[in-house]
């Protein structure tokens, strides 16, 4: 999609900290980190959703979740980490391309999510 952000940073056409990259996916850190590794995880197709991917994804959301402990230990989170996909508006979907954050450090998360 030629207006979306994530799609503008596999092209090459914004710059991204990347730390991760193969035919499937590209693996970057987040430009607001909320801990001390905050790394996003993007399918180089453009899937809007975890609500949109197809069946023919598979091999890329396979791929997104197989990497993720290489990703978090080699950014400095050795002892666990967490990943996240927020979809839609009620998960605070914020960009319409699908993407996984890998958060952790050195120090537990914390809660994950608040009761209401």
């Amino acid at each position: 999609m030629s207006d979306c952000l994530f799609c503008k940073i596999v092209a090459g056409q914004i710059p991204a900290q990347k730390v991760y990259e193969d035919e499937l996916i590209l693996a970057f850190r987040d430009i607001h980190p909320q801990r001390p590794v905050h790394i996003l995880v993007i399918p180089k197709k453009h899937i809007t959703s975890l609500a949109t991917a197809a069946a023919e994804d598979v091999d890329i959301l396979g791929r997104m979740l197989l990497k993720a402990n290489e990703i978090a230990v080699a950014e400095g989170s050795p002892n666990g980490f967490r990943v996240i996909i927020n979809t839609g508006e009620v998960g605070q979907q914020e960009v319409p391309h699908l993407h996984m954050h890998i958060v952790g450090g050195p120090d537990p998360v914390g809660p994950m999510l608040k009761r209401i």
